[in-house]
């Protein structure tokens, strides 16, 4: 069972959206994007600071619609989601000693999408380190150890989670010795998720029940995207809202987001505030070199998406 509730009028709209879209974006085929989105209806039962209890949280319906998006596709940088929630459940079981040093890094991996930040996140979630080719059986030890997280998000039993993984270092020239190894001759052992599973960990975090109550919202400060132009500015293209799914928000809207890019990927996964309408939750993936380039896509679904809502 999903954790939210397909709606006919969200599917209609969905639906509505996607056409357009692909009239809109020739370039985009109906196999290069996959999109999972969640509207909230009165009472809101997430960013309220972890007013209910898990429990009751997840017997909450959410509606929401759904094309491809249990379909595996590479993340890119919208990983360093899965790799917040882990770091805050080992430094809430006392896995790990929180440090300066240590939160530096997780500010950095989200507000900035560092690489190199991650990477440390990564070597502190695992106690694996990149380094030299390794024999066959130390190469085993290693990944086993790599593959901690996996195990921690397979523990939850969530369904959405079933399908991905997420054990490998984000890079910006490729991996090398034993982090190549790792991602397997022909890549078969890269990140891989799916929007569904990117919509439920986010759910359960504007929701205060990822971890606990107050880690939740430390990721919460970290994800919330300034929409001042200003801000924007000083971080040109790599703001993570122009040219994703926060450009079009009017004035007076709150975002909280993970945007992720890679030469052949845009992606965005969005909560969003707008004055006078219903809260929603957004997941957006495209694939494809045009498509990666192309800075208008993600933007342009969020402006159908803001329209669908008002006629909801």
């Amino acid at each position: 069972m999903p954790f939210y509730q397909s709606c006919d009028r969200l599917t209609e709209l969905g639906q509505q959206i996607l056409q357009t879209t692909w009239r809109k974006f020739p370039s985009l085929s109906p196999e290069q994007i996959a999109l999972t989105w969640l509207v909230y209806d009165n009472p809101v039962v997430v960013n309220t600071d972890g007013a209910l209890s898990p429990e009751a949280f997840w017997e909450h319906p959410v509606r929401g619609f759904q094309y491809r998006g249990d379909v595996r596709l590479y993340p890119a940088s919208v990983v360093k989601l899965f790799y917040l929630v882990a770091i805050h459940e080992w430094l809430e079981g006392r896995m790990l000693q929180d440090s300066t040093e240590l939160e530096r890094a997780i500010q950095d991996m989200i507000v900035e999408s560092s690489n190199d930040a991650t990477s440390y996140i990564v070597d502190s979630l695992t106690g694996t380190t990149s380094g030299p080719e390794l024999p066959p059986e130390p190469l085993q030890t290693w990944s086993h150890q790599r593959n901690i997280i996996n195990r921690y998000y397979q523990s939850l039993g969530w369904a959405e989670l079933a399908p991905i993984n997420v054990n490998q270092k984000p890079w910006s020239n490729g991996p090398y010795g034993r982090e190549r190894q790792f991602l397997g001759a022909n890549y078969e052992n890269r990140n891989m998720l799916t929007t569904n599973a990117i919509a439920r960990l986010f759910h359960s975090i504007m929701g205060g029940v990822a971890v606990s109550r107050e880690r939740c919202q430390s990721m919460i400060r970290l994800l919330n995207r300034s929409l001042d132009p200003a801000d924007l500015q000083e971080f040109d293209e790599e703001n993570q809202v122009t040219g994703f799914l926060g450009e079009v928000l009017p004035d007076g809207s709150q975002l909280w987001s993970k945007a992720g890019w890679t030469s052949r990927a845009r992606h965005d996964a969005a909560y969003i505030e707008v004055p006078g309408q219903q809260p929603y939750l957004l997941v957006v993936f495209t694939e494809g070199e045009a498509n990666a380039k192309n800075r208008a896509i993600l933007p342009f679904i969020s402006q159908e998406i803001l329209g669908a809502i008002a006629n909801i």
